[in-house]
């Protein structure tokens, strides 16, 4: 567990910050850039949450649970791969994927096929759900990015999560519109 007794370093006042190994590195640094993008899905998933946008406690349950993933994910993001790490990081495994793909199949699984695009609107839980899943396909471009950079020193399990909770989060919002339907594109409707 982590044991935080202090909020401030002042550590990163020159710009830079500690990764997961505790080597320092730039605060622009792309790794740095994934997992705070990370956090920021992770906090509009709570605003989902918040919001009481979730009637059902299962669904309540399952989005705590990829909160948490979440973290793990972070966790992962800042710590370098290495060859025979001194201590064994925490790592996204793709059980965690699994999960994912496992909701993905059970909740598509309750709606009507899509025939367009669908416009990211409708009700509130669903709109809230369209910004948590565009913030989480930032986080993976974020991530792919920094996987390009440091080639093996990132998880590519990472990214692989990400892509799957934006798909998740996707067919969330769908749901959330079930009653009503979902607004869908229409090509060229306005010329």
């Amino acid at each position: 567990m982590v044991n935080l007794t202090r909020i401030y370093t002042k550590t990163g006042d020159d710009g830079t910050t500690a990764l997961g190994d505790m080597s320092r590195t730039s605060k622009n640094d792309p790794r740095i850039e994934a997992y705070a993008t990370v956090d920021e899905a992770n906090s509009a998933i709570g605003v989902v949450l918040a919001l009481g946008a979730i009637e059902d406690e299962e669904s309540r349950k399952l989005l705590v649970r990829i909160q948490n993933d979440l973290f793990d994910v972070g966790a992962d993001l800042c710590t370098p791969v290495v060859d025979e790490p001194k201590i064994e990081p925490l790592r996204v495994l793709e059980s965690q994927v699994e999960y994912l793909e496992s909701k993905i199949d059970f909740y598509n699984g309750t709606l009507e096929p899509l025939r367009s695009f669908v416009l990211p609107s409708g009700t509130a839980a669903a709109s809230l759900f369209h910004v948590a899943r565009t913030v989480t396909r930032r986080a993976e471009r974020n991530t792919w990015h920094a996987i390009h950079q440091f080639g093996g020193g990132v998880n590519p399990l990472t990214a692989k999560y990400l892509n799957r909770l934006s798909d998740l989060l996707f067919v969330l919002a769908r749901v959330a519109n079930k009653d009503q339907g979902d607004e869908l594109w229409v090509p060229g409707a306005n010329r």
